[in-house]
């Protein structure tokens, strides 16, 4: 089953989906603003997603600028300003098996499913 962490309100996020839809993909909707992920689930998420927990920030939201910009931050305390704050955590997000991307452009969504002839 594919998840897809999902933020309405965002462009990119309602593309994702529109894409999956089109192209008969089943999937779990995550919306993380509502359903937010705890440390545990993020540390799941940036190791499939190869990432290191501030690269999974959104750094040019007003809440990241106000409170962390420029503040030297441990990978624990970034994973916790993300839970305190998920509208912190990049959007949209595919995850499938043990593999996951930032799914932003719709390209990068169909190399992903490639791989695996879901498409």
């Amino acid at each position: 089953m594919i998840e897809v962490y999902h933020n309405p309100r965002c462009g990119k996020s309602r593309n994702c989906l529109a894409f999956l839809e089109n192209t008969n993909q089943e999937c779990k909707i995550i919306k993380y603003l509502e359903e937010t992920p705890d440390a545990e689930q993020i540390k799941d998420l940036l190791k499939k997603l190869h990432l290191k927990p501030v690269e999974l920030v959104r750094q040019k939201e007003k809440v990241w600028i106000e409170n962390f910009k420029n503040i030297k931050m441990t990978d624990e305390a970034i994973i916790q300003a993300m839970i305190d704050y998920p509208i912190l955590i990049e959007r949209p997000i595919i995850i499938r098996g043990n593999k996951a991307i930032i799914a932003r452009e719709t390209d990068k969504i169909e190399a992903f499913f490639k791989d695996s002839s879901l498409l």
